[in-house]
Parts: C-alpha cells; sequence; structure tokens
C-alpha cells in the first residue's frame, strides 16, 4: 500500500487550516494513506475529523525521541485515537552517534519497541546516511540491526542509505522480518551536485528495490522527497504515478 510523507509537505501544515487544506489536496493527487510528520499545532481529534473527512488513513508517524521516553502513554493515547498502527522516530539523537552510543540507543529503543509492542503498536527507526560510518568492522545501522530486540523494526529510507554509498535493496533484506515500512525517495545528479529526485525519474534501481521490499515483508511504501525543486504537491502526484506503473498498489 502506498502513502504519503507529510515531511515532504512541511511548509503547508502550520495550523490547522493549513492541515485541513494540505490534506484535501493529497486526497486530490491520489492518496489514501499519510505518514504524519512536522505537522503544526492540532488537537489529535481534529486532526482525526479531517482525515476521516478526506478518506485518509494515518499508516504511521514520526515521534520525538523525549516523547517516546517520557511520553508513552501518551503516544499510545495518540495513536489509538488516530487508528495508526506503526510509531517511528526520525532518526538518532546526535549524542549517540558514537562507538559507544549506538550499543546504548540500540537498548533504550529495544525498550520502548517493548512498550509499543505489548500495547499492540510496531516501532521502526528510521534511517538517514549517518548510520552507515563504520565503527570498525560494522556500521552503524549494523550495531543497530545486531544489537536490538527484533521488535526493534526498521524503516529503510533508500535515498540516505543511496547516499551513504549503501545498496538500498541489500539493506532492506537484511532486515527481513523487521520492516513494515520503507520510504521511497529517489537520487538523480545535476552539475555535480547529488540531488532528490520524484521516485522513477532518478537513478535508483527500483526492480531491484521493490523485489527486495516484497521478500522482505514491507507493507506501506511511504512517497517521500526532503527537497523538491517543483511544486512539492507536483513532485508527490509525479511520484505517485510512476510508482504505481511500477507495481505498487
Amino acid at each position: 500500500m502506498i502513502a504519503a510523507q507529510l515531511y515532504t509537505l512541511r511548509e503547508f501544515l502550520k495550523t490547522p487550516e493549513d492541515i485541513a487544506a494540505t490534506l484535501r489536496k493529497v486526497r486530490e493527487i491520489g492518496y489514501e494513506a499519510v505518514q504524519l510528520s512536522a505537522l503544526g499545532p492540532i488537537e489529535t481529534h481534529r486532526l482525526k475529523e479531517i482525515l476521516d473527512e478526506n478518506g485518509l488513513v494515518v499508516c504511521a508517524t514520526h515521534i520525538g525521541w523525549d516523547r517516546l521516553q517520557n511520553d508513552i502513554h501518551g503516544v499510545i493515547a495518540e495513536h489509538r485515537e488516530l487508528a495508526c498502527p506503526h510509531v517511528a522516530i526520525g532518526g538518532m539523537p546526535g549524542q549517540y552517534r558514537t562507538a559507544e552510543g549506538y550499543p546504548r540507543f540500540a537498548k533504550e529503543a529495544s525498550d520502548v519497541a517493548r512498550a509499543l509492542a505489548d500495547a499492540g503498536f510496531t516501532f521502526s527507526y528510521h534511517n538517514h546516511d549517518f548510520e552507515l560510518e563504520r565503527f570498525g568492522a560494522k556500521t552503524g545501522l549494523d550495531i543497530l540491526i545486531d544489537d536490538s530486540d527484533s521488535r526493534l523494526l526498521f524503516e529503510i529510507d533508500t535515498y540516505w542509505i543511496q547516499h551513504g554509498g549503501g545498496d538500498p535493496a541489500q539493506w532492506i533484506r537484511k532486515v527481513k522480518g523487521r520492516i513494515r515500512l520503507v520510504h521511497l525517495k529517489d537520487m538523480t545528479i545535476k552539475d555535480r551536485q547529488v540531488r532528490m529526485a520524484e521516485v522513477g525519474e532518478g537513478n535508483l534501481n527500483w526492480p531491484a528495490i521493490l523485489e527486495a521490499c516484497r521478500e522482505a515483508g514491507v507493507e506501506w511504501y511511504i512517497i517521500e522527497q526532503d527537497i523538491c525543486d517543483r511544486d512539492p504537491f507536483e513532485s508527490l502526484a509525479i511520484s505517485l504515478k510512476n510508482v504505481k506503473a511500477m507495481g505498487i498498489q
């Protein structure tokens, strides 16, 4: 199933009125699901009303590390109200990005994953490129995978894996059985500068990536583009059309 990552539209999500107008446009483009991220202040019940009015479901969220550590009961209640089964974190706080910090974060994130699993939710870690830094024989991402409870899942971001020198398909397969969400994001080159692109408009090996997703057990294909060279609504529309043409519905 396909969803739109709302971080792509963060400049259009600052007020409840903005959120309502943006979600309406997302539905008009053809999306039926979203991942919540970068929304301005809005009451959960009002957000759920807007989603329902537009026929949109929430497949997943990105929640800050502080809330996950200090307000897990609030996070659980919020996700129950939204009928959202998947909780994710957008990235690792900077203080953990060391040889000693990765195992510590793996343990602490496992505690969060177990608490959420006990309440009926999954918890996924979303990567960037810095996790592919090597610490001896292992990358940071290797450490997170190897040192964590199996209930900690991974939300592989195709662009950032490629940007870090990795093979997205290989990493998706590496977390087989521990991945429900994937971020589809393409990479291109312009004037010798690496740039993000609409899915299918860049140079990533999409047949290999999507085959790996099917093998690994991905449920949600979440389209995201952090930086767009055109109107971000148009970028999301182009990516959706291309992804559907690749056989993902």
